[in-house]
């Protein structure tokens, strides 16, 4: 298997038979991970070409991207939960387990930049201030 090939398998694996339920979308899942596959090889090979740049270290950028990615997303989710959400709707151990933090870190998971963030994608002003999120005490 060629080196970017086997890349793209890494980073878009097969299903095993027996994960998927029902069994019948099986067939559907491996065309789907194929389609991943080569999507990815062609942008893998395109952009180390492109950039006269490793394979296998624009793989791990782009996959250091995408963590970023997901560690953003998060926090905005924590900010939409805690901030727009009506008080202890959800619990800081139920978030923490759920996102990844601790019961405390879901507190200094986000700040102001990800509450406006929120408050622009949603549309809504948060539930409290500034000034009563510095005052908690849970």
């Amino acid at each position: 298997m060629h080196p970017i090939a086997e890349l793209a398998a890494l980073i878009h694996p097969m299903p095993a038979p027996g994960t998927p339920d029902p069994d019948d979308i099986l067939a559907d899942m491996r065309e789907d991970v194929d389609r991943k596959r080569k999507e990815y090889a062609d942008d893998l090979e395109a952009t180390a070409f492109g950039t006269d740049t490793d394979p296998l270290i624009v793989a791990l950028q782009k996959a250091k991207t995408e963590k970023e990615e997901a560690d953003r997303r998060i926090r905005n989710l924590l900010a939409y939960a805690r901030e727009f959400h009506p008080p202890r709707r959800y619990s800081l151990n139920e978030l923490g387990e759920a996102s990844g933090y601790t019961f405390s870190g879901v507190r200094t998971a986000y700040g102001d930049q990800e509450i406006a963030q929120v408050q622009g994608e949603i549309g809504r002003t948060p539930r409290r201030t500034a000034d009563e999120r510095e005052g908690e005490t849970t």
